[in-house]
Formats: C-alpha cells, sequence, structure tokens
C-alpha cells in the first residue's frame, strides 16, 4: 500500500500545476511530488516551486517513498523537522510567552552562530535550542525552582517525547537530549553543537539582564573573555548587546 500523499488516486485537481520556467517565463507542468523538471521550451530544470514534503520531513522511510532529495532541498527538509519541534514547544508552552520568547530568540542566535561554524549540524542545534528549556515547567511543579539542575533533570524525558512523536533520527534525538541534559554545563569536552546553543543561549540570557540591570564594560568583556565556547559566538554577543554607552560598574 502506498502513502497516501503519494498515491495518485488521492490527489485533488490542484496536486497538478503550472509554474513559469525562472529562465524563459513559459509554463511548465509540475506533479506536487515532482523535485524537479526541465522546461521543454529552453531546457532549463529547476525545483519544484510548490514542493510539499509533508511526512517526509518526519517519517523514516522518507528515502524509500520518495527516493533521493535533490540538494537544493535537503536544507528544506531538515527545516521542516525544525519547524514541527517549534511548534510542539510553543504547544507545550501554551501560554507562556516567557518561555517560547526566550527559546525562539535562542533558535534564531544558535542559527546565525551555526551558518559561521564549519562543523555544526543545524537540525541538532535548532532542535535543541528550541527545547532547551522545555523541563521547566515539571521543575516547577516537581521542585518549586528553576534552577538549572532541575531544568536538567527533567528537560531529556520531554524533549525525547517530542522528538519520537515527530519521527525523529535516533541519533539527533540522543544528541539533542545529551545537550538538553546539561546545556548550563559545559563538559571538558563538548561538541560544537554544544558549544552553539550554550553561547546562544547565554547572550539571550545576558541581553535580556542587560534589559533590566545594565552590565558594565567591564564585567561584559570579561564575559567575553572567559565564558563563551565559540569565537562566533562571543562575535555575535558584541554585536547584540550594546555596552559602549553604559556607565554604570558592576
Amino acid at each position: 500500500m502506498k502513502c497516501p500523499g503519494q498515491d495518485t488516486q488521492f490527489w485533488k485537481p490542484g496536486d497538478v500545476y503550472e509554474v513559469n520556467c525562472p529562465s524563459c517565463g513559459k509554463s511548465v507542468e509540475f506533479f506536487k511530488d515532482d523535485p524537479k523538471r526541465k522546461c521543454t521550451y529552453c531546457g532549463h530544470y529547476f525545483v519544484n516551486p510548490k514542493l510539499d514534503f509533508g511526512c517526509a520531513a518526519y517519517c523514516p522511510y522518507a528515502e524509500q517513498c520518495i527516493g533521493n532529495l535533490p540538494s537544493e532541498l535537503i536544507l528544506q527538509k531538515e527545516n521542516l523537522l525544525k519547524d514541527r519541534v517549534a511548534v510542539e514547544m510553543k504547544k507545550y508552552f501554551q501560554k507562556d510567552f516567557k518561555r517560547i520568547g526566550h527559546a525562539s530568540k535562542v533558535s534564531r542566535y544558535a542559527e546565525k552562530i551555526a551558518l559561521k561554524e564549519k562543523d555544526a549540524d543545524l537540525s541538532v542545534v535548532l532542535c535543541s535550542a528550541y527545547l532547551h528549556d522545555i523541563g521547566i515547567h515539571e521543575a516547577e511543579r516537581k521542585y518549586n525552582s528553576t534552577a538549572p539542575k532541575y531544568q536538567e533533570k527533567e528537560g531529556p524525558e520531554i524533549a525525547r517525547s517530542i522528538l519520537n512523536k515527530l519521527n525523529a533520527d535516533s541519533k539527533l534525538i540522543d544528541e539533542v537530549c545529551d545537550i538538553v541534559g546539561h546545556h548550563h554545563h559545559p563538559r571538558e569536552v563538548e561538541t560544537i553543537n554544544f558549544k552553539i546553543l550554550y553561547d546562544a543561549d547565554l547572550i539571550t540570557n545576558l541581553e535580556e539582564t542587560h534589559k533590566n540591570n545594565p552590565i558594565s564594560k567591564e564585567r561584559f568583556l570579561k564575559i567575553l573573555d572567559k565564558s563563551f565556547l565559540t569565537t562566533n559566538g562571543s562575535l555575535l554577543a558584541n554585536e547584540v548587546i550594546k555596552i559602549d554607552s553604559v556607565d554604570k560598574v558592576d
């Protein structure tokens, strides 16, 4: 039995459509599951701009179902998993807009750092960013505390349940849960993915603190020198947190 999304008997009229060739402007017919098509007028190959991965973003049988994806679309597939994790994080936190906003900001900074790091895995980094504080509600419920050790204790199980629900890759799940389980406490040797998440979280926390209780330039420079785990993280912190105009001394 075929996946309903790939079986044409379940398709609707809008699942076959025409797209203008970006090279010559002529109309090219696409099926919704066509990754690429060749324009019969000018010979230009181009990616289907309306391609809907649907379950391919999280289904473990995606490659068997739709074959090898064009390289141009791999990042889009990864982004769909990240987007689904973001949605699940928001559902979990419900009306806790403070935690949702914090996780979203950490993910933005993490992405900026990761794109400059050669060996970073963007899927791991962004999933970790969205889920790094996912244990905070359980920490409050069980221990009446948001202390890092309690967040780290409760977070991995919740993160794993979310990622399992989305049928994420098992290696990705293990690494994300490991990061969530000690995201405030770097080990002696850490992966680049952990370092990026740690720095992005640190930037966000410093930014939030600085708004309410300005940090002195002297203290900020010490943090840049001692606390960040990546050069790109410290550079981004310097861009995000404006210290030069602050005269307060801690």
